[in-house]
């Protein structure tokens, strides 16, 4: 299968350097377009009004700047590459499921993503967004450490 539309999933970690290198090397090779993501995670509770009535707080908006700015890096760092990539701020409580969410809508064929490849009590108590998708996605999933 020739993977032309890509969804790539980034958050702001070390590992997503190693995101960037691996999807940009995949997307050259293939011709592939792009489409950098990152999730701002709302807090239900911050985010009542926002989400009711559309009425934004300094907090959302101070989380928005940051990964907007954080998106704004990784942009270029694809730039750097050769690549030109599209980018969008995701919203939701969830993580995996606003992942999976823009993966459908977007029509993408393959969505990479990175692992923090955590073990054990950190695993159950942080939780893994990336076997999350990996397990609810119908989407292939490259998952990079």
């Amino acid at each position: 299968m020739a993977y032309q539309k890509i969804l790539v999933a980034i958050d702001d970690s070390e590992i997503s350097d190693n995101v960037i290198q691996q999807a940009a090397q995949l997307a050259k090779a293939l011709n592939s377009e792009i489409t950098l993501v990152q999730v701002m995670t709302l807090d239900p509770y911050l985010a009542d009004a926002y989400l009711r009535m559309g009425q934004s707080n300094e907090l959302i908006e101070r989380v928005r700047s940051y990964v907007q700015e954080n998106l704004s890096k990784a942009e270029k760092k694809f730039e750097a590459l050769g690549l030109t990539v599209a980018t969008q701020v995701l919203e939701g409580f969830s993580v995996n499921g606003e992942i999976i969410s823009a993966a459908q809508n977007l029509g993408v064929d393959l969505i990479i993503m990175g692992s923090h490849g955590r073990t054990g009590f950190k695993k159950f108590i942080l939780g893994s967004v990336a076997q999350k998708v990996l397990g609810e996605s119908h989407i292939p999933v490259l998952v990079v450490r």
